[in-house]
């Protein structure tokens, strides 16, 4: 193309996706403007703040960081792939049954970090909660419903006991 733009390919949200991309663009952008998914914000735009959260190949990745171009083969999940229909994930049952949230703005990126938390460590101390979401900021002050929100999340999660 010649602005320089490419096609990408990859699979966002367990569909397979394409669109071409400016070699500048982050990749909040590119899924705010061609996929209409808007539950990643950019916010900070240095990667300090979690808004921008999108899990990438697994890995919770600042979007507003990484390059769309480098999306291209990847397996990208945003907030909105979480819910099977209707029905919520538990982590984000778990949010609103808890008020885990005040203005909403940060709520996508923490529950995607703490779906990578609980997937790494199914029962989490309240320290170890507080450390993993450290890089999710929340300028409404939810943190208390946040944590105990992702109790509740683990609680969930875990196998029931016979």
């Amino acid at each position: 193309m010649a602005d320089g733009r490419k096609m990408i390919r990859f699979t966002l949200n367990g569909r397979p996706a394409a669109t071409d991309v400016a070699p500048h663009e982050n990749l909040i952008e590119v899924l705010q403007r061609d996929f209409a998914l808007h539950g990643a914000r950019v916010s900070c735009g240095q990667g300090l703040c979690g808004c921008c959260t999108v899990v990438v190949d697994g890995v919770a990745t600042s979007g507003c960081l990484f390059l769309a171009p480098f999306a291209d083969g990847t397996s990208i999940e945003t907030v909105e792939g979480l819910a099977h229909g209707d029905t919520l994930d538990p982590i984000q049952t778990a949010f609103l049954e808890n008020a885990a949230f005040q203005c909403g703005f940060c709520t996508p990126g923490f529950i995607l970090m703490t779906r990578e938390l609980l997937d790494r460590i199914p029962d989490p101390s309240d320290d170890e909660i507080r450390h993993y979401l450290s890089g999710n900021l929340c300028r409404c002050a939810a943190y208390p419903e946040i944590i105990t929100a992702v109790r509740a999340a683990a609680r969930d999660r875990a196998p029931a006991k016979a």
